[in-house]
């Protein structure tokens, strides 16, 4: 470095410094797209686990439009988003809840949980998990059909103590190898059914973007046996 000048030590310096910092806005810039992309993938893939959901209703909006956020322990998280089927009327027909089972064996289970304005489920369907690729992935629709097992059920069919599976006594099948998983599933989707029963009236009363924000503070216990 002997017989570098203080003006030549400031020019390489100011060179690394726009190198360093033309570097590190690529990655963010690079990032920020990969993750918009991303996201935008998620929700074209929810918008079509909804559509599926409620494709027996008949509904003449757009509910991927018609949306809001949800917060409560039944549910297992925070700000959850939820999505409204209507009729000509503007009437409420029809939700699509998000709900997570946190008891995976893998870790938590995102679900989307169809359900009727009278309660009954439209259907289930797995938006995310973490499970064991040919065990616990068969919550997947696309890998079996156990979870199409939900379908026409609502509170009362079975009896709530028949919500879990046939190894704990319950009406639900569980995977050869794996009990952890569909137990959880199953219990999430019960306790989606008691969040929708609890707050039904609050549910169905929500205008078309008013968004009904029925929230209460979480709590640890993922698994409430308290009857709403």
């Amino acid at each position: 470095m002997t017989g570098l000048k203080p003006r030549d030590i400031a020019i390489t310096t100011a060179l690394l410094a726009a190198f360093a910092g033309a570097g590190t806005g690529l990655v963010a810039l690079v990032q920020s797209g990969t993750e918009a992309r991303i996201e935008a993938n998620r929700m074209e893939v929810n918008r079509q686990r909804i559509a599926d959901l409620l494709g027996e209703l008949d509904y003449v909006n757009e509910p991927v439009k018609d949306t809001t956020v949800l917060s409560h322990e039944k549910l297992s998280g925070a700000k959850l988003p939820a999505w409204f089927a209507r009729d000509a009327d503007d009437a409420v027909i029809g939700i699509v809840l998000s709900a997570i089972a946190p008891d995976g064996y893998s870790g938590d289970i995102h679900l989307l949980v169809g359900i009727d304005r009278e309660g009954e489920l439209l259907g289930v369907r797995v938006s995310e998990h973490r499970e064991t690729p040919g065990l616990g992935d068969a919550i997947e629709a696309g890998r079996s059909d156990w979870i199409h097992a939900f379908e026409g059920r609502r509170l009362g069919d079975p009896p709530r103590d028949e919500w879990t599976v046939r190894r704990d006594g319950g009406a639900f099948d569980q995977f050869t190898g794996a009990t952890i998983t569909p137990r959880a599933v199953v219990h999430a989707v019960r306790r989606s059914l008691e969040y929708f029963e609890a707050h039904r009236e609050e549910l169905l009363a929500t205008e078309p973007g008013e968004g009904a924000a029925v929230t209460e503070p979480l709590t640890p216990d993922d698994d409430q046996e308290t009857t709403p």
